[in-house]
């Protein structure tokens, strides 16, 4: 299991992911402050400082045992606190909830459209024949190991920029695809909530402490693969689309 670790492939995923997280987690910060919410702000969730997001086992142990067996352990950073009732009533409560939820999932998406963009130019950097380029894209957007990009010979700075920007790319798709899912603690729950019908919030309420073990089912077994696996597929696909005409390929 442990035989195929690569050291550097696990250093330049968790900077990714801990980067990605702390962008996540301070824009729900950064939103409720924004809606006259300062509780985030005050406990300090308003920065990028990662060490102010960190959960022990979530942005810890979790991921780093799963980017060094392999396994898809879930991995999540500490909530970020708010008071709706401190919340501008220029909005309905439930509907300012759905806004800082949101926040986070739409940074992660902002994230990965900026450093697609950084990605396609450091492909065009490393100047490969034509006919490689969009390669040599896939390669460094979809690589399983910092070694078998750093094969190619491009130097060891222009190696990391590259691997560093795909997982970067890849990792803020899969956050806000995953937070977008309307179940339990998750993002999309709370957007959901703010647009449902209010006749419908007392059953959706009722079952919402019992999405956390449908989460948890749903990781264990493997078939949150299936619930997110076909829409990642399209959003691949779709790069694949953007990099053939901003590379000529």
């Amino acid at each position: 299991m442990f035989d195929s670790i690569s050291i550097p492939t696990i250093l330049v995923s968790y900077v990714a992911l801990l980067f990605s997280l702390s962008v996540h987690e301070a824009s729900h910060a950064t939103a409720a402050h924004w809606l006259q919410d300062d509780t985030a702000a005050r406990l300090g969730r308003m920065t990028l400082n990662p060490l102010a997001h960190m959960d022990p086992i979530g942005t810890f142990v979790f991921p780093l045992l799963g980017m060094a067996t392999g396994i898809p352990f879930i991995g999540w950073a500490k909530p970020v606190p708010v008071d709706a009732r401190n919340l501008t009533r220029r909005f309905t409560q439930r509907g300012g909830m759905a806004l800082v939820s949101a926040a986070g999932p739409i940074s992660n998406v902002a994230l990965a459209v900026l450093f697609l963009g950084v990605l396609l130019a450091l492909v065009k950097m490393a100047a490969p024949p034509p006919p490689l380029e969009l390669r040599l894209f896939a390669h460094a957007l979809l690589a399983q190991r910092v070694e078998s990009l750093q094969a190619l010979g491009l130097g060891t700075g222009l190696t990391l920029a590259m691997a560093l920007t795909g997982r970067l790319v890849l990792i803020n798709l899969g956050l806000a695809l995953f937070n977008l899912l309307p179940i339990g603690p998750l993002d999309g729950s709370g957007i959901l909530r703010g647009l449902l019908p209010w006749r419908w919030l007392p059953k959706y309420d009722r079952v919402q402490p019992w999405m956390g073990g449908v989460l948890i089912v749903l990781a264990l077994t493997g078939l949150l693969g299936y619930v997110i696996g076909p829409v990642f597929g399209v959003i691949l696909a779709g790069i694949e689309t953007i990099a053939r005409l901003f590379l000529g390929a």
